[in-house]
């Protein structure tokens, strides 16, 4: 049950991996602007004539698939919600005081907690190979993220990768430890796919492959 809430934890942190690559690319977007001010009053001032360089007609404009990451963040929060809701009444049922995230994280990680058969049959579940939570499937939701915000551009892998660790860091932070096994595996799980993605050795969930 520990590892069910801890891989929660873990999962959060896409949101933090979505806000640390937004943030990031905002910034690069404000560098970029600056500089093609600048570029454009030297011009005006020197009088000097560039020729602008062809775009190559195949070409894709990458664009961030925000109805997907919509989506996406939609069903992760729906099913953290209901985790943490179950999270919260079981700890007012063994008396412990909900203090803020904090406090709860804290609680699971200490393991001192019971809980009853069907809430450890689903968490169990939930935990499989094939499982929401479990290292498969919570790793592909990573990366379909990475791959939405990125409008599927593997250029800016090593971004969203930094972004990720960040996310992670944070998980760590919030638990208080070392986060359990099943959170270390997904982390590799991840890292291992958004390699594969970014060298184009991954296959799109439509059927098209990738260029090797």
């Amino acid at each position: 049950m520990e590892e069910l809430f801890m891989t929660m934890n873990a999962i959060n942190s896409v949101n933090s991996t979505t806000n640390s690559y937004q943030t990031g690319t905002a910034s690069k977007t404000a560098s970029t602007s600056t500089d093609k001010t600048t570029t454009s009053d030297k011009a005006e001032t020197g009088v000097v004539y560039e020729k602008s360089s062809q775009t190559d007609k195949d070409t894709v404009t990458k664009k961030t698939d925000y109805a997907m990451v919509a989506k996406l963040k939609a069903d992760a929060e729906q099913r953290t919600s209901q985790l943490r809701s179950l999270v919260e009444k079981m700890m007012t049922k063994q008396g412990t005081a909900i203090a803020n995230a904090d406090s709860m994280w804290s609680f699971l990680a200490d393991g001192n907690f019971t809980v009853d058969e069907e809430t450890q049959k689903q968490a169990q579940a939930d935990i499989a190979e094939d499982g929401y939570w479990g290292v498969e499937q919570t790793s592909d939701r990573i990366l379909d993220f990475a791959k939405a915000l990125s409008g599927n551009d593997p250029e800016k892998a090593d971004l969203l990768i930094d972004a990720f660790k960040k996310g992670f860091e944070d998980a760590t932070k919030s638990w208080g430890k070392d986060l359990p096994d099943i959170s270390q595996r997904t982390y590799d799980a991840v890292l291992e796919k958004f390699d594969k993605w970014k060298n184009g050795s991954t296959t799109e969930a439509a059927g098209t492959e990738t260029e090797n």
